[in-house]
């Protein structure tokens, strides 16, 4: 699995990818991340890569002939897929970091900057457009990251655990079950008593039945389809005590509601 970021801020890349699991792996090439400067594929002194909107605006465009320069550098070592980090483009889930991850090959990653990408570029040269969510940042930069990041992970041999990735929340479309770890008690907040009991076969009921009462009470967008599922885990969890409930984010009141 190959990224190219195209960036004017390669630092803000290279930086990033130095550590933890995502510069480990990047050491031991299971994945390769590099970076691709637009302003060193332009023809004049000053480096020019934007210039004012036809139009009118509050901000300058980025040109699409760096752009294109930059990725035909890329591609002359071999095939690659071109990816625009935009507010328009499909949703980034985790379902689609899955489908990246088996299908391996590179992708070339569009940061825009400014008020945008001249969407002739967008039109000729890319094969998709990729959104983090409906909110907009400064650059493509941070949802490069994040798609580069979430795309690793899952990539076999970066976590130490294989089992991670398939517990994460979104991995079964559904959010994970709360987290505990030592001391058993804290502030009054117990660890639930079946996650203590030893017994794997029961803590991994009790793990899914968590798991598919906090999407139904934080995301029940994701869980529409399985309302009598809901219903039995609800009648598990309430089984537990009111503190235990308490730890897990949850009360008494909206397991009932779930029921």
């Amino acid at each position: 699995m190959n990224f190219e970021i195209v960036t004017l801020f390669p630092r803000l890349i290279e930086d990033y990818c130095r550590e933890g699991l995502l510069g480990s792996a990047r050491d031991r090439g299971i994945v390769g991340i590099s970076t691709v400067n637009p302003r060193d594929f332009t023809q004049d002194v000053h480096k020019t890569v934007d210039d004012r909107a036809f139009g009118g605006g509050d901000g300058m465009v980025m040109k699409p002939e760096p752009l294109v320069a930059a990725i035909g550098h890329i591609r002359a070592k071999g095939p690659a897929r071109v990816v625009v980090l935009s507010p328009q483009g499909e949703k980034w889930t985790q379902a689609k970091a899955r489908a990246w991850a088996e299908e391996g090959g590179t992708k070339i990653l569009v940061c825009g900057r400014y008020a945008g990408i001249d969407q002739r570029f967008i039109v000729k040269y890319a094969d998709e457009e990729i959104s983090l969510g409906d909110f907009v940042l400064n650059g493509g930069e941070l949802a490069a990251l994040s798609l580069v990041e979430s795309v690793t992970r899952l990539l076999p041999g970066v976590l130490g655990n294989e089992l991670s990735p398939v517990r994460d929340s979104f991995s079964e479309e559904l959010l994970e079950a709360p987290q505990f770890t030592r001391p058993r008690e804290w502030e009054g907040l117990p660890v639930p008593a079946p996650l203590l009991s030893g017994h794997h076969e029961e803590i991994a009921a009790f793990q899914s039945a968590a798991a598919l009462v906090n999407t139904a009470l934080r995301r029940p967008d994701l869980v529409s389809a399985k309302k009598e599922k809901i219903r039995q885990a609800a009648r598990e969890l309430s089984r537990l005590s009111d503190p235990e409930l308490a730890a897990m984010g949850f009360t008494r009141a909206a397991l009932e509601e779930l029921k």
